[in-house]
């Protein structure tokens, strides 16, 4: 019996092997396809037109770092630079502080409203940004928010407040309901209550609401595009688009302006990789 014992672990021990090494060919494989993207990208930047056209795929001849200063004030991206960092900034912590808000009402404080009040955010996950881009183009000129930060703010906040407000609500269903009523109990306040026991308990969710919403408004294109006609009030990925024309495109301006809108969000994944992994695996599994 020993003897069949001992071969059983050896083929286990060799199948656990076997089962590594195809493992990590494929993390490999997609690391490889995640990465070279990037620095194809980052070597297109570094050409010029001429070169690129004759050489998609190659290395650079020559490291054009001019393609990075003429696509900047091109673009004028000083401006658009801090204007995404403010539209990005300002909406996120509004988002992520207003469903938890919600959520917490919605999830602990019973009444008759409660499920028509949720109901009516929930339909906001359905609808799509093409089928209200036009109503909110209308509503904006009716309401003088026209070419404003105003204007371009409350659309963002009320795009990722539905989403926000379901990720928080089922998340904060899963706090013990009697931790709340000790501290009432004690004496504490709805609003203490929420700043010092569930907005604290709740990081994991504010974490993943946060990076949904910092890389979906620094990338978003089309609502800005319609809701200001100013230049001093755009984002960033409209200033990208002015080294493409229906006609011609400046590649090397244009893949350098690509890089420079790209590496903020590379800086922050790598900054906040972390809490990032930290906040999306805890967020999925207990929500």
């Amino acid at each position: 019996m020993r003897p069949r014992v001992k071969r059983r672990s050896i083929i286990s021990r060799e199948t656990s092997v076997a089962t590594r090494v195809l493992l990590y060919a494929v993390l490999f494989g997609f690391t490889i396809m995640t990465l070279y993207p990037i620095l194809w990208l980052v070597m297109s930047s570094c050409k010029t037109t001429q070169e690129f056209q004759l050489n998609r795929l190659g290395f650079p001849r020559g490291i054009h770092l001019d393609n990075f200063v003429q696509a900047w004030r091109i673009g004028g991206f000083d401006t658009l630079f801090l204007n995404s960092v403010f539209y990005t900034g300002i909406s996120t912590i509004v988002v992520v502080v207003f469903s938890l808000a919600a959520g917490f009402a919605f999830a602990k404080l019973k009444s008759k409203a409660t499920p028509f009040l949720h109901g009516s955010f929930i339909v906001g996950i359905l609808l799509t940004l093409q089928s209200i881009m036009i109503p909110l183009f209308l509503m904006s000129i009716a309401t003088g928010l026209y070419d404003s930060r105003l204007g371009v703010l409350i659309p963002y906040i009320g795009i990722g407040l539905p989403l926000g407000v379901y990720l928080c609500t089922e998340y904060i269903k899963s706090i013990p309901d009697e931790v709340i009523e000790s501290a009432r109990i004690d004496g504490a306040g709805y609003l203490r209550i929420f700043a010092t026991m569930i907005a604290p308990m709740s990081t994991p969710v504010a974490a993943t609401l946060a990076i949904l919403n910092v890389t979906g408004i620094w990338n978003e294109f089309m609502l800005i595009n319609i809701l200001v006609s100013k230049n001093t009030l755009k984002s960033m990925p409209v200033g990208i688009m002015k080294f493409s024309s229906a006609l011609s495109s400046d590649y090397g301006k244009q893949f350098a302006a690509l890089v420079i809108g790209m590496l903020p969000m590379l800086i922050f994944y790598i900054l906040f990789r972390k809490q990032i992994t930290k906040g999306v695996s805890a967020g999925a599994i207990k929500g």
